[in-house]
């Protein structure tokens, strides 16, 4: 049976069509379909993850995926009575990803920060976690680096991933720095604290895992982020249908304590009242 939530979404973006013509079992579904009835049809909700972002989105080497935001495109496709399929994007190609033809996944989750920019060319769901960027540093320098003018000096070397916010924020932030793009944003923490690196422009979401996992790593300004934002599910234009449930979920979350278990689980920041 089709979930309540699905049935909330179809009306909500049905208005005064019937809701019988938006729900027809085609066995071969156009494009003009309302997105969760595609979805529900081919019985698999598709999703774009990088797999890079500890704890939020890992991939494993055997292809299993992990994280807070794996758990909540499980809940997503649970409540829509469908299986789920994780597809790799990465960060420099995540917008491309998401508006190619034809489409490849149905939304895009994990470390997505939700932004003016972005939404201006997809659709963003409302917020489900609170960012902000920081940095991690080796334990032992963490007086060193508690303002970003302790970091914007050439002998700092601060590293970042490609194509992201985090990029774009130490380009901004950072002039005087020694800004070193590495490929692979789940090694840059090993980088900082083999010496190899200085220190990383990261997100509040991510960097407490890995304190806690490298006693060799600090984040010394975990509480004064130099940014204060909202990480969402990114998807395209078009799919009102979709965005409508996925808020629906998060709300329902909010509502019933599951979003602040998931949160306490991975150790994240509850912001949300």
């Amino acid at each position: 049976m089709k979930s309540v939530w699905i049935l909330a979404a179809i009306l909500t973006v049905c208005g005064m069509t019937s809701f019988a013509a938006c729900t027809t079992n085609d066995d071969d579904p156009s494009e003009n379909q309302p997105t969760i009835e595609r979805i529900v049809v081919h019985g698999k909700l598709q999703v774009g993850t990088t797999g890079d972002y500890r704890p939020l989105s890992y991939k494993e080497s055997n292809g299993d995926y992990w994280g807070f935001g794996i758990e909540m495109a499980e809940k997503i496709a649970e409540q829509m009575g469908v299986a789920v399929e994780f597809v790799q994007t990465s960060w420099p190609t995540l917008t491309t990803d998401v508006l190619t033809e034809p489409q490849t996944f149905d939304f895009a989750i994990g470390g997505i920060t939700i932004t003016d920019t972005r939404k201006e060319t997809m659709l963003m769901s409302d917020g489900y976690l609170v960012n902000g960027k920081t940095i991690l540093c080796r334990a032992n320098e963490k007086d060193r680096y508690q303002s970003l003018t302790d970091i914007d000096k050439p002998e700092v070397r601060v590293m970042v991933n490609p194509g992201g916010l985090n990029e774009k924020f130490a380009n901004e932030n950072l002039p005087h720095a020694t800004i070193i793009v590495w490929q692979k944003n789940e090694e840059i923490p090993s980088q900082v604290a083999e010496g190899n690196a200085d220190v990383m422009i990261t997100e509040i979401t991510e960097a407490p895992w890995y304190v806690q996992n490298n006693p060799n790593l600090a984040a010394p300004l975990l509480d004064a982020p130099f940014t204060h934002g909202e990480i969402g599910i990114l998807m395209r234009k078009g799919q009102d249908d979709l965005l409508a449930l996925v808020n629906a979920i998060i709300a329902q979350m909010k509502t019933d304590g599951s979003l602040r278990r998931l949160h306490e689980k991975y150790g994240l920041v509850y912001g949300y009242k």
